[in-house]
């Protein structure tokens, strides 16, 4: 893309809410039942049916506006009228002017801050499937079949202001919300469901230039991956067009993950297109401040609030390593740094071996005996295993998760980690061992180690392997780096 154009970005995210129910009936809410089996007069929208408020849907709806700082206010229904097959009132029963949640903020792990305009709940629609054809699209299918499991599921709609920038900063965004999503408790945030789904407005601008691009929507992202692939393609797509004299129609866009290319699907639509009126059988909502007070006390700690507790223990380990911290408090795996730093290992060894061993693994890590984890880190933090060694033991503990402290036992007579390691054979090498394989290395390769005593440091590291292949991965790496300074002089 061209430096002179600058693209702006807003989405739209709609997730489904952990209710047992749908918003305005007592069906069933829950995925991969079969077709058609959780459905009502009320949620088909059959002559004479009535609906009524799902509390709980209420209430995590405010969960969410509350962690994303939103003023919560009383809010009324709006019938949003159009015709889908998978709508089968034809109409949606939504929040047009007067939504629960407004003028929030999402504040993202790169320090950048996403204003929130709106949060506010409606009911999902159902869910067409096209039998035939390519890619399963309408066009070339021989028929369609409607499931209305989905009709009627309650759904938070989180309006951002249009203030990213980057395909890049756009799956920051989304997967920071899809972090808070879950862990206010209001959804499961299982995009592969469906539970969270993505629109992206895409607009292009001059750079440095205040005013608006005519924007597109993409709809319904399905995965963090395809929301990054599809901005990028549209950013490119509208900045050819406007290059080549040519101007960006606003319209609705599919996202073609196959061809890596987003089509054509409708003109955009504006909001007199749905011809908005207030729902006659649903009367205002209007939370009491109580309410609203105990729904804040009920929040536990957010993602942002987890990874400064944790970045404060960590102190000047944490310097540099925001995509590790971020990656451990995302799968819950903090509780183990934090075990490790206040038995004494040093934080860097901590987050280290957490953030990529047991985040590899982290169903077997969040099981995992921490008594036994904060061990193996002793010994590698000793010296007594390498930290090829250290890993491979941590492996094995992680892969046995509850059974980890029985597998301790078994292992050794004592059941600590170092008989572990012996029984695994990964016994450390002795001092004496590790200086004649260093030795070995330097007379086997006299020009690196000529430029090595010149001041080429970063060929400390093509000794290190050397010695530590020839070891299979016994020696010490603090070990021979000290004995390469000795033999250095």
């Amino acid at each position: 893309m061209s430096g002179t154009w600058e693209p702006v970005i807003g989405l739209e995210v709609h997730c489904e809410l952990k209710t047992a129910t749908k918003l305005f009936c007592g069906c069933r809410n829950a995925f991969g039942d079969e077709p058609n089996t959780n459905v009502c007069p009320v949620c088909l929208g059959l002559p004479g049916s009535l609906p009524v408020l799902n509390e709980g849907a209420v209430e995590l709806a405010m969960r969410i506006g509350t962690a994303l700082h939103c003023e919560i206010r009383p809010s009324v229904f709006h019938r949003k009228n159009y015709f889908y097959p998978d709508m089968p009132k034809d109409y949606q029963v939504s929040q047009y002017d007067a939504p629960i949640n407004v003028g929030g903020r999402l504040e993202l792990p790169d320090g950048s801050t996403v204003g929130i305009e709106r949060a506010h709940l409606e009911e999902d629609t159902g869910k067409t499937g096209h039998i035939g054809g390519e890619g399963g699209r309408i066009h070339g299918a021989a028929h369609s079949l409607v499931d209305y499991n989905r009709a009627g599921v309650p759904l938070v709609e989180i309006v951002s202001r249009p203030d990213i920038f980057s395909a890049a900063q756009a799956r920051l965004y989304a997967g920071e919300l899809r972090a808070i999503l879950v862990a206010s408790g209001s959804s499961d945030g299982r995009m592969e469901e469906g539970s969270m789904r993505v629109d992206a407005n895409v607009s292009v601008r001059p750079a440095g230039r205040a005013e608006l691009g005519t924007r597109c929507e993409i709809k319904n992202l399905n995965s963090l991956h395809s929301l990054a692939r599809a901005i990028e393609h549209e950013i490119g797509r509208q900045v050819a067009l406007i290059e080549s004299g040519e101007r960006v129609v606003q319209q609705t866009r599919h996202w073609d993950e196959d061809q890596g290319r987003t089509v054509t699907l409708r003109s955009k639509e504006e909001a007199f297109d749905y011809r908005y009126f207030p729902e006659p059988d649903l009367v205002p909502l209007s939370p009491s401040a109580d309410w609203v007070a105990d729904v804040a006390r009920s929040m536990g700690p957010m993602p942002a609030d987890r990874r400064r507790k944790l970045t404060e223990l960590l102190g000047e380990a944490a310097g540099g390593r925001t995509d590790q911290i971020v990656g451990v408090v995302e799968k819950d795996l903090e509780g183990l740094v934090e075990a490790a730093v206040a038995a004494g290992i040093g934080p860097a060894l901590a987050l280290a071996r957490t953030a990529n061993e047991a985040s590899a693994n982290p169903d077997g890590a969040r099981e995992v005996d921490p008594i036994s984890y904060v061990t193996i880190l002793r010994l590698e933090q000793e010296g007594l295993l390498s930290a090829t060694q250290a890993k491979s033991v941590l492996a094995t503990l992680l892969d046995h998760g509850k059974e980890s402290a029985a597998l301790v036992a078994k292992l050794g007579e004592k059941g600590t980690p170092a008989e572990i390691a012996a029984r695994l054979g990964f016994e450390a090498l002795g001092d004496d061992s590790t200086a004649r394989l260093v030795s070995d290395a330097v007379e086997a390769n006299p020009g690196e180690w000529a430029r090595y005593l010149e001041g080429e440091a970063k060929l400390a590291g093509f000794f290190t392997g050397i010695v530590m292949k020839a070891s299979k991965g016994k020696a010490n790496g603090k070990v021979v780096a000290a004995e390469l300074e000795r033999l250095k002089g």
